[in-house]
């Protein structure tokens, strides 16, 4: 199995990135929206943890910047009916965390917001993993008040994935002694993402 590709950012295409490594061979890789947010730009060294998923019509490789992601992949195809573009789809929208917290806690308006994800497949995830995820470590989620969910809604509707607007908010938190200052708390969260960005 493909465990772990590093090496240089050779190529990106939507999600899918090509990494080449020291010995010259380039992995075509599929990965989720928060991980392709922080990956550098074409040229910079990268390493992912990866999943090769073998089917009938050929394989695949999928990539992710943690190892804590790659199981929470890993724990979504093992639900029924539950392939790797949906599991994809369901990171790529709400991130490891979120994914795993509305699992547990039953969200089905969160799971069933997510694109090819309808209120039955959200029953079946809810019912086959609620208690499927406590050996993984998550995050813990952003302090919960009226002003953090208002900044997290104004980053997604700025375009930022639900992922990245919560790791910002979070950062931006904890750095104000009122997480209820809306406005101070975008303003910092943008920082936060413009920084990240500078930073590739």
């Amino acid at each position: 199995m493909i465990a772990r590709v590093s090496g240089t950012l050779a190529e990106r295409a939507g999600e899918t990135v090509v990494v080449e490594t020291e010995a010259g061979v380039g992995y075509e890789v599929t990965v989720p929206l928060p991980t392709l947010e922080r990956l550098p730009a074409a040229g910079g060294r990268v390493s992912l943890y990866t999943e090769l998923v073998v089917k009938e019509d050929g394989w695949s490789l999928f990539g992710f910047d943690s190892a804590t992601e790659r199981q929470v992949f890993r724990r979504l195809l093992s639900a029924s009916g539950f392939g790797p573009r949906l599991a994809l789809s369901l990171l790529s929208a709400l991130g490891p965390g979120r994914t795993v917290r509305s699992i547990q806690g039953r969200d089905l308006a969160a799971l069933s917001s997510v694109s090819g994800i309808g209120r039955k497949k959200a029953e079946r995830l809810v019912l086959e993993l609620s208690d499927r995820f406590d050996d993984i470590r998550i995050e813990t989620a952003v302090p919960r008040s009226a002003g953090t969910d208002d900044a997290v809604r104004a980053l997604t509707g700025l375009g930022y994935a639900m992922t990245a607007a919560e790791d910002a908010v979070r950062a931006a938190a904890g750095t104000t002694d009122s997480a209820d200052d809306t406005p101070v708390l975008i303003r910092r969260a943008l920082q936060h993402l413009a920084a990240a960005r500078g930073g590739r």
